[in-house]
């Protein structure tokens, strides 16, 4: 493994190899590399910040892929350097991964101005990989502007990733009818647009009605920036159709805020959340790792199991062992 110094030049340098490996190292759950991760944030910490940092949800089958390859063409092709940190779902049994973003973006991998990283969610808590604010640094200070993040679009992962992004956007396809529109009802509030995507062909009509009561029920909610009223567009990325329009739209977002001081509020808060974040991280591994609770958690899990052990009992004796003074303390 080369040294941190060495990976911090070869990113301020522009070398993608060693992002890459950097960003390896950022992922590590080994534990000697944690340290080594952690100093190359702090070294390269003064050169970040100056991205737009974009969030993109949307359940499976909206088109994510396809809208965020036709968006990263748009970019790079109008001159921006563009990074997509696209979180992967792993799988809760084996650990495993599908890591197949750079199959599914073909046209946009082999531009010299986008980098694709997918990464595993590990089964974090939202599916976001554990490590993805580390690794949009690194991304900025390689130079990328813009990064989109995007999730797997289940459960806490919008919340999660709400939480590093300035802009956050909901992806919707046309639709159909009250099931789907209840799942998206929780996170449309922290949209800062809705883009119904397939809005082509005889899928037309039922975007531009899905557009319609979702531009209406975005009045009735409290914005997730003040000061913007998030929009309701149509694209059809298949066409390459509203991709341009959306991209003013973020950009409109940024000439608005940012001399009013919003986005940068919002990012200290998105540190202070981060910093407790990693509090709690540590906590759990270091809980986890615990002698006293090591031999206990899998005997209580099993009478938990078993019903001869409530989990609140359970969750007490670990607790006390885990405050129990070390043997010799």
């Amino acid at each position: 493994m080369q040294s941190v110094q060495t990976l911090a030049e070869g990113i301020l340098a522009g070398n993608r190899t060693l992002l890459a490996r950097a960003i390896t190292l950022i992922e590590s759950n080994v534990a000697k590399h944690e340290a080594p991760a952690r100093e190359l944030v702090a070294r390269l910490l003064p050169h970040t910040g100056r991205a737009k940092r974009i969030g993109i949800s949307g359940v499976p089958g909206v088109g994510k892929s396809t809208f965020i390859e036709a968006l990263g063409l748009h970019l790079v092709h109008s001159g921006h350097k563009l990074a997509v940190l696209a979180i992967d779902p792993s799988s809760t049994r084996t650990g495993g991964s599908i890591l197949g973003d750079k199959t599914r973006m073909e046209q946009l991998s082999v531009e010299a101005n986008a980098f694709i990283r997918p990464s595993p969610s590990g089964g974090t808590l939202g599916g976001v990989t554990r490590k993805t604010r580390e690794s949009m640094l690194l991304c900025e200070a390689f130079g990328f502007d813009p990064i989109l993040v995007e999730t797997v679009g289940t459960g806490q992962s919008e919340t999660t990733v709400r939480s590093m992004v300035d802009f956050f956007l909901l992806l919707l396809a046309p639709h159909t009818g009250d099931e789907l529109q209840g799942i998206k009802k929780g996170i449309v509030e922290m949209a800062d647009a809705v883009v119904v995507n397939k809005a082509d062909g005889e899928s037309l009509h039922a975007a531009e009605r899905t557009r319609t009561e979702y531009h209406s029920a975005l009045h009735y909610l409290h914005p997730a920036t003040p000061g913007w009223k998030p929009p309701c567009l149509l694209a059809s990325a298949l066409h390459n159709d509203g991709i341009g329009d959306f991209w003013k739209t973020v950009e409109h977002f940024y000439q608005m805020l940012e001399p009013r001081g919003v986005l940068r509020e919002r990012r200290e808060q998105q540190g202070v959340e981060w910093m407790l974040a990693l509090v709690r991280e540590q906590l759990e591994q270091d809980f986890q790792r615990h002698a006293g609770v090591q031999p206990l958690l899998p005997k209580l899990g099993e009478q938990v199991r078993s019903g001869l052990v409530t989990p609140t009992e359970a969750a007490q004796q670990l607790l006390r062992a885990y405050r129990q003074p070390p043997v010799g303390g």
